[in-house]
């Protein structure tokens, strides 16, 4: 139905679609944020840049790794190289701060609204940006969580601590302004100790990341409470003046939140859909009588519509 005929520039100029979009903000009873990987990307999280490079150059040279996200796939020959592997990823990924404000400037924006977020990035950014954690839902995982790879086993597990355990012991160290480098002159291994490959806690079984990669993906209590939390926010409110603001998503999973998001279009006059996506805006023509299509970096966009806001700290 709805890939037949899209609509992928606005008939607007960009100054007279952003002043649309504040009025739809300042006049919305209710905001969703559907994020994807562009928003996190325009914060400067970018899985082969020059911070990939720097905390990855012995995996680059030894296996010819290009990004963050492929190398999660690469069949490492022992576990102790795989973990040293996602120590690093997770560590930049999860614990290391974004390189822009990005989501403090959304924060900035919808801080006042009734909102709600759901995102499939897996990053934390929104609630170590100070989001309230009750109106965030992450749909496909969490860097900064493990699980047991028993499937009958539907906890998770913080990481943090571990994380930095297997730093220490590939030789990173903390410098000045507290984060993990590594030191002048300073031998990084690239594997980590044998005793420092995670075990659960609970059933003794091997430790994974709790992404969603497959059918063993750990939907625990909090993500089940934040998918109910969700889905009563959208339900309560699908007949008030609701703006749909989509940031960064593509289309590897659509179904999570580009359909659901043009389908509650489609069935409520009053709701508007934004789409901000630098070169991947579009939407189908069936609602674009409804629709906000930006195709411009997104840091950018919430610097032109924060202009008349009071910056958060």
């Amino acid at each position: 139905m709805y890939l037949k005929n899209v609509t992928t520039k606005s008939t607007r100029s960009y100054l007279e679609d952003i002043k649309i979009l504040k009025e739809k903000i300042e006049n919305a009873d209710a905001i969703v944020i559907g994020a994807g990987a562009g928003l996190s990307t325009s914060a400067g999280f970018i899985y082969n840049g020059e911070i990939f490079k720097k905390y990855m150059f012995d995996f680059i040279k030894e296996y010819s790794i290009t990004d963050f996200y492929s190398g999660g796939f690469y069949p490492f020959p022992t576990k102790e190289i795989m973990w040293a592997f996602w120590s690093r990823n997770i560590y930049v990924n999860r614990y290391l701060d974004a390189l822009k404000d990005t989501y403090k400037k959304l924060l900035t924006i919808v801080k006042d609204k009734d909102y709600f977020v759901i995102t499939t990035n897996v990053d934390h950014q929104f609630q170590k940006n100070g989001f309230d954690k009750k109106r965030l839902f992450y749909t496909q995982g969490d860097y900064g969580h493990f699980q047991s790879v028993n499937k009958n086993n539907k906890k998770t597990y913080d990481n943090e601590e571990i994380v930095y355990k297997m730093l220490e012991a590939q030789g990173f160290r903390k410098n000045k302004k507290g984060i993990y480098d590594i030191p002048v002159g300073g031998d990084i291994s690239i594997s980590i100790p044998t005793e420092l490959i995670p075990i659960c806690p609970d059933d003794g079984s091997n430790m994974t990341m709790n992404l969603r990669v497959d059918d063993n993906f750990v939907e625990d209590e909090g993500w089940v409470q934040a998918s109910i939390r969700y889905n009563n926010f959208i339900n309560k409110r699908k007949k008030q003046k609701l703006l749909l603001l989509e940031l960064g998503v593509g289309m590897n999973t659509p179904v999570i939140i580009k359909y659901p998001f043009w389908k509650i279009v489609l069935e409520n006059e009053k709701t508007t859909y934004a789409c901000i996506n630098y070169n991947e805006a579009f939407c189908p023509d069936e609602i674009i009588d409804r629709s906000i299509i930006i195709n411009e970096d997104i840091n950018k966009v919430l610097d032109d519509i924060m202009e008349p806001y009071t910056f958060v700290n």
